[in-house]
């Protein structure tokens, strides 16, 4: 038998590396594209989850409301307390603490007094029209709120100072804020006059003012008829009279009818008061 040729065999030889090296070189830049895409879509995703909130911060404003509770207002039928709840100088809320109870009683407070809470949030004033059939509520109902609103007024006042002291210690403009507050506040002083006691026929009646600006902001009776009917005539007119003083300004208000002795007292006392306040 004849041999194989060297040169032969080194030929096929080399044949099959020459084959086996393009196969290689062919698959190993298939699988780094897919290596890459994939560190690329796992960067994204923990990118992404880095970025989503993972939760809403809760964060409660201070709205600078406050809630003020009047004095008690005794009335003939029970004692009667309002509390108001002030926010930007405005009534935002006013309820009973107390209100008359038992019987009748239950039912005239529970007819007037929602009324009477929404007059308070429409007026931000203690001037409001008493309820038919609950004078008496009505009455202790207004003079604890205007006890209320009194107290809110005092308050207000000491924030306000100091928020003018902490302005002038900051910067420029903050200064200028404080400054100005404080220039402002001289014209805000309210005075409070108590008028001379006028007398009728069936009792004394004294007026006492709060005047600010030059205007009749508050109006009350000091003293006023009291006893069987002069009651429910004082609990009817007193109201009204005090509304007319502070929306006139002065003492030319009309008479409440049915009461003419005490509006005509009322009127004598408040001209006095009037006088000493130099208006």
């Amino acid at each position: 038998m004849k041999k194989s040729h060297p040169i032969r065999r080194a030929v096929l030889a080399g044949a099959a590396t020459v084959s086996g090296i393009v196969l290689l070189l062919s698959l190993k830049p298939a699988s780094d594209p897919t290596s890459t895409s994939a560190q690329g879509a796992a960067a994204q995703q923990t990118a992404a989850s880095q970025d989503s909130p993972q939760g809403g911060s809760a964060q409660q404003s201070s709205t600078g409301a406050q809630t003020v509770t009047g004095d008690v207002a005794q009335t003939q039928y029970g004692p009667v307390q309002v509390r108001i709840t002030v926010s930007g100088g405005k009534i935002t809320k006013s309820e009973v603490v107390q209100i008359p109870s038992g019987g009748h009683s239950t039912e005239v407070s529970n007819a007037s007094v929602p009324k009477l809470n929404q007059e308070a949030v429409a007026a931000g004033s203690a001037s409001i029209d008493a309820v038919s059939g609950a004078s008496y509520t009505s009455a202790g109902y207004k003079k604890s709120l205007q006890s209320a609103l009194d107290k809110a007024k005092a308050s207000g006042s000491g924030s306000s100072g100091a928020t003018g002291s902490t302005g002038s210690a900051g910067s420029g403009s903050s200064g200028s804020a404080g400054s100005s507050s404080s220039s402002q506040a001289p014209a805000a002083q309210a005075k409070t006059v108590t008028g001379a006691v006028a007398q009728t026929q069936y009792g004394p009646v004294q007026v006492r003012i709060t005047v600010s600006g030059g205007k009749i902001t508050k109006s009350e009776a000091v003293q006023a008829p009291k006893g069987g009917l002069s009651d429910q005539k004082t609990a009817l007119a007193v109201p009204r009279l005090n509304q007319e003083a502070v929306a006139a300004g002065t003492s030319t208000i009309d008479a409440v009818s049915g009461a003419t002795y005490t509006s005509t007292g009322y009127k004598q006392s408040l001209q006095s008061a009037l006088d000493k306040a130099g208006g």
